[in-house]
C-alpha cells in the first residue's frame, strides 16, 4: 500500500458546490458545472472539425542531457504522420505554414529538479542548461528534415500564460487543494511512487536502497505540503473514454495498459513542490512558495502551440494527435486526460505510442558508453538513409535494436539497390533513348487478364504486379492511419521487389527496338515500371522526402502532381488517359541512393593512405 498521508486543509469545503460531475452524455463527453476555460461548458463533444485540420505533437524534450537516437524516433514518427495527412490535404493558400490544415509542434521541457541538478553538475545556471540544449535539440530536427510548423519552449512567455490560465480553471472548478503529501519521489522521474513501484536494490557501497521498480532510479521519500489535484474522481470518466474509443489510445497494448493501471489505486495527484526544494519552475498563481508540477507544467504545451487560453484553440484541441514513448504513458494517458476533462475539455483525440531502441540488445546509457548520437547517424547513413531506417525497423509495440551493420544491409538492399537500381535502369539511355516516359500499349497488356490474342505479351506474374500496386496506396493509407508505419514501408518495398521481378521476367534490353512488337512491349515493360516508381515516390515523400523528391523529379513529375489525390495508378490501363505519356523525364541526377558498404569501403581505403 502507498504510504501517503493526506491531511486535508479545508478539504471539506472545497467537496461542496464547486465539485463537479464528469458523466458521459448521449452524444461523448460531457462537464456537468460551470467555471471551466470556455472550451466545452455546456457542450457534449469532443467536436470534429470538418475541414481536414489535425494537429501532431512530440513530446516536448528533457534538456538535461543532448538528445539521442530515441529523440529523433520520436519525432520521425511525428513528422511522417504529419506529412503523410499533407499529401492527403489541400491546403489554403498562402505563405504561413501555421495557417495550413496541419500542425506539427515539438520544443523542449525546461523546468524541474532535474534541470536545477544537471546545470548544477556542468556548472553553468539553469537558463544556459536550457539554452544550451535546446538548441541541440531544434538544430537535430532541422537536420533531419522535421517539419515542425512550431518549436516552444517551456520557458516561453506564451506558455507561462497558458499554464497559469489552465491552473486557475482548475482551482476555479474546485479540483485543487492544498494538503499534507507524504510517498516516494523520485527526481529522475519526476513523480511520486505507490509502494508497490518501490524496490530496494543494492547502492554502489553495496548498501540497499529505494529505488523505482521500472526505470531503476533512485527514490526518496518526501514529506511535504502540497496543492493537490482530484485525479482520484477521475477514474470512471478515463475507463469510459477509453472503452467507448478503442483507438483513443494506440497500439492497443497499451490501451489495455492504462485500462489495468485504472483498475488499481488512484490517489489524488501531487500538482506542486515547495519552493525550497524546487526553484526552477513556475511558481504557483497567488502562492510562490509553492512551484507547479513540472509535468502539469509540460503537458499544457500541447494546448500552448494551438493558441489556449484564446479562442483559436477550440478548432485544434479536437485533431490533436500525441506521439509519445512508453515511458511517459501514465503521464499522457491517466493524469493529461484527467487535468483536460477537470478544466472542462475533452481528451485528445489519439494518442500514438512507441517502444524503446536498445544498442546491441543493451539500453542505451552514458555509463555503458553506447548512447547513439543521432547527427552522426545523419552524417553517416545520409538523413533520408537514417529516416527510412529508423520508420521501417522501428516497431511501435516493442523495444527495437540499433547496430550499424543492421543499418548498412537495409538501406544498400531496399534504397540503394532495389529502388535506386530500379530507376536508374529503366531510364537509362540504353533502354530509353528518347527520354520520355514511354506509351503503353493495351494490346501488349490489356486490362482483362487471359486475353490470348496476339500481340499480348502481358503474363499472369504482369497481373499479379498491376494488383499488388494498385492496391498499395489503400494499404499504406490503413498503415498509416493504426501508426503502422513500418508495415507501410514493407508493403512499398515488397512491391519495389515485385517490380524488378517483372523487369528481370520481361528483360527489355533483350528486346529489338527495330522490331514494332517488340519495340511496344519495351515501352510497356518501361511504361509500367515508371508507373510503379511514381506511386512509391509518392507514398516514400513522407518517410525520405528529399530522396522521394529526386526520384519523382527524375520521371518528371511536377511538385504539383504529388499528392496522393494524383496517385491514380496506370490510367491506360484502366481505360484512362495518362497524363505522363510522352512527357520528356526531369534530369539525370545521378545513384538515387549510393549503396553504404561500397562508399565505407572507398572512405576507409583513403584514410589508410
Amino acid at each position: 500500500m502507498l504510504r501517503a498521508v493526506l491531511r486535508t486543509l479545508g478539504h471539506s469545503a472545497l467537496r461542496g458546490p464547486r465539485q463537479q460531475v464528469f458523466a458521459l452524455g448521449s452524444r461523448g463527453w460531457c462537464n456537468g458545472g460551470g467555471g471551466g476555460d470556455g472550451g466545452g461548458e455546456g457542450r457534449c463533444g469532443p467536436p470534429r472539425a470538418g475541414d481536414g485540420r489535425a494537429c501532431f505533437t512530440t513530446p516536448i524534450f528533457y534538456v538535461n542531457a543532448a538528445p539521442h537516437i530515441g529523440h529523433l524516433y520520436s519525432a520521425l514518427l511525428a513528422d511522417a504522420l504529419a506529412r503523410y495527412r499533407r499529401l492527403g490535404t489541400e491546403l489554403p493558400q498562402g505563405p504561413d505554414p501555421a495557417a495550413s490544415l496541419v500542425r506539427f509542434s515539438t520544443g523542449t521541457d525546461e523546468h524541474g529538479l532535474k534541470i536545477q541538478q544537471a546545470a548544477a553538475a556542468a556548472g553553468l545556471t539553469p537558463s544556459e542548461l536550457c539554452d544550451r540544449v535546446s538548441a541541440q535539440f531544434r538544430a537535430l530536427f532541422q537536420e533531419a528534415g522535421i517539419s515542425v510548423t512550431d518549436f516552444l519552449r517551456t520557458t516561453e512567455a506564451r506558455h507561462r500564460r497558458a499554464v497559469y490560465h489552465f491552473w486557475e480553471v482548475l482551482r476555479a472548478r474546485g479540483l485543487l487543494y492544498k494538503g499534507l503529501y507524504e510517498g516516494w519521489y523520485c527526481a529522475s522521474d519526476e513523480c511520486f511512487l505507490p509502494e508497490g513501484k518501490v524496490a530496494w536494490r543494492p547502492g554502489p557501497d553495496g548498501e540497499s536502497r529505494p529505488v523505482a521498480l521500472e526505470s531503476g532510479h533512485p527514490v526518496c521519500w518526501t514529506k511535504e505540503e502540497n496543492y493537490i489535484f482530484r485525479l482520484s474522481q477521475f477514474r470512471d470518466p478515463l475507463r469510459q473514454w477509453l472503452q467507448d474509443d478503442p483507438q483513443a489510445i494506440t497500439p492497443d497494448p497499451f490501451r489495455h495498459t492504462v485500462l489495468q493501471w485504472l483498475e488499481e489505486d488512484l490517489p489524488d495527484l501531487s500538482v506542486s513542490r515547495g519552493n525550497s526544494h524546487l526553484y526552477w519552475g513556475l511558481p504557483v498563481p497567488g502562492d510562490p512558495t509553492q512551484t507547479i508540477y513540472v509535468w502539469v507544467d509540460a503537458l499544457v504545451n500541447y494546448l500552448t502551440v494551438i493558441g489556449y487560453p484564446d479562442s483559436e484553440h477550440k478548432v485544434w484541441w479536437p485533431t490533436t494527435h500525441h506521439i509519445i514513448g512508453k515511458d511517459i504513458l501514465k503521464f499522457h494517458a491517466i493524469y493529461w486526460p484527467a487535468l483536460l476533462l477537470g478544466a472542462g475539455m475533452t481528451p485528445p483525440h489519439r494518442i500514438y505510442v512507441h517502444s524503446h531502441w536498445t544498442v546491441h540488445g543493451q539500453k542505451m546509457s552514458k555509463s555503458l558508453g553506447n548512447v547513439v548520437d543521432p547527427l552522426t547517424c545523419l552524417d553517416r547513413f545520409t538523413v533520408d538513409g537514417f529516416r527510412y531506417f529508423l520508420l521501417r525497423q522501428g516497431v511501435p509495440n516493442w523495444d527495437c535494436d540499433y547496430y550499424e551493420q543492421k543499418v548498412v544491409k537495409l538501406l544498400d538492399a531496399e534504397l540503394a539497390d532495389a529502388l535506386g537500381g530500379l530507376l536508374n535502369r529503366c531510364t537509362a539511355s540504353s533502354l530509353n533513348p528518347t527520354g520520355i516516359f514511354p506509351v503503353f500499349s493495351t494490346s501488349c497488356f490489356p486490362s482483362m487478364e487471359g486475353v490470348t490474342v496476339a500481340p499480348t505479351k502481358a503474363q499472369p506474374e504482369d497481373y499479379a504486379l498491376v494488383r499488388s500496386v494498385s492496391a498499395l496506396p489503400l494499404q499504406v493509407k490503413s498503415y498509416y492511419e493504426n501508426f503502422q508505419i513500418y508495415k507501410a514501408l514493407e508493403a512499398v518495398s515488397t512491391c519495389v521487389r515485385q517490380t524488378n521481378g517483372f523487369v528481370q521476367r520481361n528483360a527489355p534490353w533483350k528486346l529489338n527496338r527495330e522490331n514494332l512488337a517488340d519495340a511496344q512491349w519495351m515501352d510497356t515493360v518501361l511504361h509500367v515500371t515508371l508507373e510503379c516508381l511514381r506511386v512509391f515516390g509518392t507514398l516514400l515523400q513522407p518517410v525520405t522526402p528529399a530522396l522521394a523528391d529526386r526520384l519523382l523529379s527524375r520521371l518528371g513529375i511536377s511538385e504539383t502532381e504529388r499528392g496522393l489525390q494524383d496517385i491514380g495508378f496506370l490510367a491506360r490501363y484502366y481505360g484512362q488517359p495518362c497524363p505522363f505519356e510522352g512527357r520528356r523525364l526531369g534530369p539525370d541526377t545521378g545513384l538515387l541512393f549510393p549503396r553504404l558498404d561500397k562508399s565505407r569501403a572507398r572512405l576507409a581505403k583513403v584514410h589508410s593512405t
